[in-house]
């Protein structure tokens, strides 16, 4: 490898050269290889191999155009020692071996690709050469062919004209022929019943005859025809009358007869007439439906058998008069619009009659299934005869039925409320009457709850079948366009309002049955003559009894709530009819009934700078506040019957007495025992102001008679 890049050896000079075909190999190899870099397409550096950036025209590149051995070898030489100079010589004969490589490859492909190029070059040399062949042969016969055309053509011109001259003097004895035997052809076709052939006929004559009706033989002709024609007029006019065909049938006598000429107008009222007979037909079909006698087919059937019979018919009636009175204008289109209204409404009429049967039923299904069947057959006579208005009144019939499907849901749902608290009522009631202890009120309220969801979800999913992507009337605004749904929020506020109403309402009911206890309790008795007390009234107990009761319930549904601090003797104060100094003025013992103004005026005085008590405040959800408005309504129904009656001595002490059991037990239930207090002292002080002797009873003694009883 050495010896092959040390190029010429010592004895040649620097002016030598070589001569011959050894001077021109690398000429050609260089040629040759340019030539694989254009199809390549690579420039020079990138064929040579050369990093970027290196100079071209480094004689000591391997890879460059300009490369010289003896530069190349004299650089190894000076910069590398032996053993570089050996690993440069083995990289060397690798890179050569891995070249002849890659050139045999190029090679053996290329030739592969040549074979391949000169085959398909050979035959298209061979198939061109057929195809010229053909070619010339092609133009050789076009020509044989285009001169015997000419002569053909020069032969025959004379001939030509002669015919074409009889053909047109055929055609004409044709034409007259067709004329003379037209009376004939129009007799037999009306009594073979062929009348569209006889008006084709008619029509193809029409015109002649009447061009060339100075002529006494076309005369007659007309004549003829003209008898003939008034005659199958009249027929179609008969069987046009008689009315025992269907809607195609008489459009087809019309179009006949307007072929005939008969007056457009006179037609389109018989048209119109005939037409509203048989749709009153199906209309009274359809109301005999609805009688009592025979059992009303189901709303599906209804619908099904009134778009098939009356909504089929008004769409072939109105298809076939456009058809036939096009050329009425607008005055024709509103006469068949008023037509189309009138029955129109007759046969809504008998549907929302079928659908109010529907009112009472359970299952949707069937019921938007037949609206949706009636709907959707009223699109084709709501396109057809838009000034009509049948689409729009059929979409309001839908929406009014959805309307009161909508009701009737609201009513199922309220009735099953009324249910469920009937219930409860029941539960709670017949534990009382076997002497068992019923359910709890959580368990109750659950009940309910439950029970009204599903009631709530079973008419949703009943209410939605309305509003399916199938269901044709789905995309009406009525349906599409509604109100944006209740928010949450709204719901609850307007259900706790609710809630808040029945509780206030439960307050009142219980507050007016303690009230009616001590009502009762004060007016049947005898104040002035009543014995000195001994004891605590039986009404007193039995109001704290049922009190306790009232707590224990409510306790069951909802929390305690919050109370003011309570003080230390709330159990242990005895009223007194002289327990406050403004009291002490008022009931002194200088009292005398001579002096009934002075002892208002001071019981005014007092109210005025009293605290305003609220009996029917806002109730509140929690236990305290329910049993805080039952004690208010209770303890000013007490104080209220106390002001209508006059008390003795002893009775003015048994009020005090009942007035400290109440306070004993009742401050516990309030949120402000200070509220016990102040209505328990107005019922002491009003039973003094009404008392002729009001002497009170110590307090150690009622206390006595409280804690025994």
């Amino acid at each position: 490898m050495a010896a092959a890049a040390a190029g010429p050896g010592p004895g040649s000079g620097p002016g030598d050269s070589p001569e011959g075909p050894e001077a021109e190999a690398p000429e050609r190899r260089r040629k040759a290889h340019g030539m694989l870099k254009l199809y390549y397409g690579l420039s020079e550096g990138e064929a040579a191999g050369r990093p970027p950036g290196s100079d071209p025209l480094d004689p000591t590149d391997l890879n460059g155009a300009h490369f010289d051995p003896e530069v190349y070898l004299d650089k190894l030489r000076r910069e590398c020692p032996l053993a570089q100079l050996m690993d440069s010589e083995t990289d060397m004969v690798r890179q050569i071996r891995a070249l002849d490589s890659d050139m045999q490859t190029l090679v053996y492909e290329n030739y592969n690709k040549f074979i391949s190029a000169t085959d398909t070059i050979r035959k298209m040399k061979n198939d061109f050469r057929k195809m010229e062949d053909e070619m010339d042969r092609l133009a050789t016969n076009m020509a044989v062919i285009t001169d015997f055309s000419a002569r053909i053509s020069a032969t025959l011109q004379d001939r030509h004209e002669r015919i074409t001259k009889l053909a047109g003097v055929h055609a004409l004895l044709r034409k007259l022929q067709f004329l003379f035997e037209l009376p004939s052809r129009l007799t037999k076709c009306v009594e073979m019943g062929a009348y569209g052939q006889a008006v084709r006929y008619q029509g193809r004559a029409r015109a002649v005859l009447q061009q060339y009706q100075h002529l006494p033989s076309f005369r007659a002709i007309q004549d003829d025809c003209q008898v003939i024609t008034a005659r199958l007029a009249q027929q179609l006019r008969q069987r046009f009358r008689e009315g025992g065909s269907g809607a195609p049938e008489q459009a087809e006598c019309v179009e006949l007869l307007l072929a005939l000429g008969e007056p457009a107008e006179e037609l389109c009222e018989e048209f119109l007439a005939h037409a509203r007979g048989r749709l009153e037909e199906e209309l009274r079909s359809l109301e005999a439906e609805l009688g009592p006698s025979p059992p009303a087919p189901d709303v599906l059937e209804f619908t099904d058998r009134g778009g098939s019979g009356f909504v089929g018919g008004l769409c072939q009636v109105a298809t076939a008069y456009q058809e036939l009175f096009a050329a009425q204008g607008p005055a024709g289109a509103e006469k068949l619009a008023a037509f189309a209204q009138e029955l129109g409404g007759c046969y809504f009429a008998l549907v929302e009659r079928r659908l109010a049967q529907e009112q009472g039923g359970s299952d949707n299904s069937l019921l938007v299934r037949a609206l949706d069947r009636f709907h959707r057959r009223l699109r084709a006579p709501g396109a057809l005869l838009a000034a009509a208005g049948l689409a729009d009144a059929a979409t309001e019939i839908v929406e009014r039925v959805a309307r009161e499907r909508l009701g009737h849901h609201l009513q199922g749902l309220r009735a099953a409320f009324l249910g469920c608290l009937t219930d409860v009522r029941q539960a709670l009631a017949a534990p009382r009457l076997a002497g068992k202890e019923g359910p709890g009120l959580a368990e109750l309220l659950a009940n309910v709850a439950s029970s009204i969801l599903s009631h709530i979800k079973a008419s949703l999913a009943a209410v939605h079948l309305f509003t399916a992507k199938e269901v044709s009337f789905s995309n009406k605004p009525y349906f599409r366009d509604q109100s944006p749904v209740t928010p949450v929020s709204t719901l609850c506020a307007e259900a706790r309002e609710t809630a808040r109403r029945l509780l206030t309402h439960y307050v009142k009911v219980q507050g007016l049955v303690i009230s009616q206890m001590l009502r009762k309790s004060v007016e049947t008795r005898d104040w002035l003559s009543t014995l000195e007390p001994r004891n605590v009234r039986a009404v007193m107990k039995r109001v704290v009894e049922d009190t306790t009761a009232i707590d224990v319930q409510v306790g069951l549904l909802y929390e305690e709530g919050v109370r003011k601090a309570q003080s230390s003797d709330s159990s242990k104060r005895t009223f007194s009819v002289y327990s406050s100094s403004r009291q002490q003025g008022r009931y002194a013992p200088s009292y005398t009934p001579s002096a009934p103004m002075d002892t208002n005026l001071l019981s005014n005085i007092q109210k005025l700078f009293s605290e305003r008590i609220d009996v029917f405040s806002p109730v509140e959800f929690n236990k305290v506040s329910v049993l805080t408005g039952i004690i208010k309504i209770s303890l000013k129904t007490l104080l209220e019957c106390v002001r209508l009656r006059t008390f003795g001595r002893f009775g003015l002490q048994q009020v005090q007495v009942d007035c400290h059991f109440l306070q004993l037990y009742l401050w516990r239930f309030v949120a402000d025992e200070e509220l016990v207090h102040l209505l328990l002292d107005e019922v002491v002080a009003s039973a003094a102001l009404r008392c002729p002797d009001p002497v009170p009873m110590e307090p150690s003694v009622v206390e006595v008679i409280c804690e025994r009883g």
